[in-house]
């Protein structure tokens, strides 16, 4: 398990699945929220390819979040995208909407990034998130990353364009708090 302040960072469990699905992805708003594609339902029990962990693939890496103090599942993240030759890679995470307002979501991004940065030999991590998200922004914000550029009208959500937001990291900028 990789450490954080509050949280840490697991392999994902087979009961992390429909407690992930059912507060992440089966709401239409957070589930089109959270992803690039169209929202739709799945029926209860069908394998969800946004949740199972591929060991097998080189490009992605799965954790489950959780609270370091009792083991409470709080959420989801990874890195993915990881390109070996550029030494670069991508941060996506989830917290449960019970979870959020704690500061869980800027101790992942830190776990992240020591992750990306210490144990993987990155280079470089990237964030892209809606405009709107001002959690995500302070998290990664909080973390050293820097705003990079604005992707005008490149996300449909819920029957509007909306903007995104590129940060990113240099492991040359980056400042690992004690605990990560």
């Amino acid at each position: 398990m990789l450490r954080g302040g509050r949280v840490g960072l697991r392999a994902r469990h087979t009961e992390d699945v429909p407690v992930l699905r059912a507060e992440l992805y089966d709401d239409v708003v957070t589930g089109s929220r959270a992803e690039g594609r169209p929202w739709r339902p799945m029926r209860p029990g069908a394998e969800d390819s946004r949740l199972l962990v591929d060991d097998t693939v080189e490009s992605v890496v799965s954790f489950s979040v959780v609270e370091l103090d009792g083991g409470t599942l709080v959420g989801t993240a990874n890195l993915w995208g990881i390109d070996n030759h550029s030494r670069s890679a991508h941060i996506g995470l989830g917290v449960l909407p019970s979870c959020r307002g704690r500061g869980y979501g800027t101790d992942v991004v830190a776990v992240l990034c020591h992750y990306g940065f210490i144990v993987r030999g990155l280079r470089r991590l990237q964030i892209e998130t809606l405009a709107d998200n001002a959690g995500m922004l302070r998290a990664a914000e909080r973390n050293g990353f820097v705003r990079e550029g604005v992707t005008r009208s490149s996300a449909w959500v819920l029957g509007e364009f909306m903007d995104e937001v590129v940060l990113g990291l240099l492991a040359e900028e980056w400042q690992p708090e004690s605990g990560a």
